[in-house]
This record gives structure tokens, sequence and C-alpha cells, in this order.
């Protein structure tokens, strides 16, 4: 079962659709085409099913989002959040009136398929990874949306890193120019009381980061061959981090070095959304 980040609250998804909706239906809280076209008794089943195959993830956001809509749709999920679809896998049905399903269509279908285009790509990549390494998102994400873009990742199979700058400590390149160096980095960063993370860009870099105690070491940018040998230097000394240059087409490199974890930004800022389609398939006059 895929653990929700702590920062996933229900008061928090229930805000971010009500946000969605307001944008959706403006001031004036209408679908003034449906309100038109449709009368106000038909009643219809509507399945949501993916077009394309994928990994599923923000069931329950959609789900939100046509209660929000009227309470008197009723919303079944077919599958789970982390489940592999197949192209014309049913996700979810809805039956209720039919304004109010066409009211809540686009805003479900753009959490769905957003976060399922997350939970997609994450699977991708854990997959490519191989065995024995975590596979971690960033603080790359959707501003507004970090908690839900991190639940995807988790759904996908990856692991949440950091989720703000108070969580942890992570010394980045600026960080150590500030300092006067990486050694000296680290020292004014115990006063925070945490374990220290520190980037480096070459294995000098790593020796002084080991030789100050980090607990954490950030490859940056470093090719799988010069990540091997950081493996070999640290000798578990420190987790170790690969970040930068990460693809689909080296990540398998990089996780056959030993390392303990890659981060890739590509999982919530460029990942294509999965293809999901709202149809209707019943009418009744209620």
């Amino acid at each position: 079962m895929t653990v929700a980040p702590s920062e996933l609250t229900a008061a928090y998804v229930r805000e971010k659709v009500a946000e969605a909706l307001r944008e959706d239906l403006g001031a004036g809280d209408r679908d003034v085409t449906s309100d038109s076209v449709v009368d106000p008794g038909l009643w219809a089943t509507a399945e949501l099913r993916a077009k394309s195959p994928g990994v599923v993830a923000g069931l329950a956001v959609a789900e939100e989002v046509f209660r929000q809509v009227d309470p008197a749709i009723g919303v079944r999920p077919a599958v789970a959040d982390g489940a592999a679809v197949a192209p014309g896998e049913l996700l979810v049905e809805v039956s209720g009136p039919l304004r109010a399903l066409l009211r809540a269509e686009r805003t479900a279908l753009n959490f769905l398929q957003q976060l399922s285009g997350v939970a997609t790509l994450t699977r991708r990549y854990v997959d490519a990874a191989g065995p024995g390494v975590a596979l971690l998102d960033t603080r790359k994400t959707v501003p507004g949306l970090r908690p839900l873009q991190r639940w995807a990742v988790a759904a996908g199979g990856g692991v949440n890193h950091r989720y703000n700058l108070e969580a942890a400590v992570l010394i980045k390149d600026n960080h150590v120019a500030a300092a006067g160096g990486t050694a000296a980095a680290i020292r004014r960063a115990r006063s925070s009381g945490l374990p220290v993370e520190v980037e480096v860009e070459n294995l000098a870099e790593l020796r002084a980061a080991l030789e100050e105690g980090a607990e954490g070491v950030l490859l940056d940018n470093m090719t799988p061959a010069d990540v091997g040998e950081a493996v070999r230097l640290t000798a578990g000394r420190a987790a170790l981090e690969v970040s930068g240059g990460v693809t689909l087409d080296n990540v398998g490199a990089y996780g056959a070095t030993g390392v303990d974890r890659i981060s890739v930004g590509a999982l919530t800022h460029s990942a294509p959304a999965l293809d999901v389609s709202m149809e209707v398939v019943d009418r009744w006059q209620q």
C-alpha cells in the first residue's frame, strides 16, 4: 500500500479541489453550456477510462471533485492508486445528474491525468534503475501541487525527498561558494542540529565532504564511471545520491554503480499527462 506524504491531508485536497473548481466554473459557479443544453432531470452513468498504458494516481482527488460539484454523484473506483492499467481499462464509474457530471468532468480529468502522468513516469524510472536503489523526487514541482505530486511519485514506486527547505539540510553549490568551501559549509551547517547532505561536483569535493563527516553526499552531474569510483571511495561512510543529467536511457547505468539514491526532477516538472477520457454510457430521466 502506498503511504501518503504527511502533508497530504484531507483538508488540503478539499482546498485544492475547491480552488480548481472556482477556476473552471467562474465567479457564477456555472457551466452555461450544460445548463442551456442538458435537461435538469436527466441523469447518467459515465466511465473514466485510460486511453494509453500507465500507472494511476489521483483517484481520491477526482472523487472529491465529483462530490464537491454534487454530493448526489456516486463514485465507484475500479482500480487503486499505483495500479498499472492498459488502454481502455476502466478507472472510475460515476453516476448522477448529467449536468453535474459535465461540470466536474474537466477538473476531475485534469487532476487524474496530471498525477497519473507523474506516477507513470516514476514507474518507468524505477523499473529502469533496477533493484537496490531508491528513486527520489525533488522540489521541482508545480507551485501549490507539491503534496499531490509527491503522492503520485509514491504511487509510482518512487521515494519522496525533503518536502521543503526547513525539512533537511542540503548544501548546494551556491552555499559552498558563500561559505568559502565544502568543508566550511558543512561545519557551519552543523548548527542546524540536522544531518547534513552536501552537493559535490568531483571526487576531490567528495573527499572533503567525507573528511567533515557529511551524512549524505549528492553527486552532481557525474558520469556513471565517476559515480562508481565515488561509491568505492565512500565505502558506506555516507549515503550517496546521484542527481543531474539522469535520463531513462542512463538511469540503469547509475543504478548499477551501487549508489544509494537517484533523484530526478523530471518526475514532477516534465511528466506527460496520462490520456484519460470520460464517456457517458447510460442516460435516464430521474
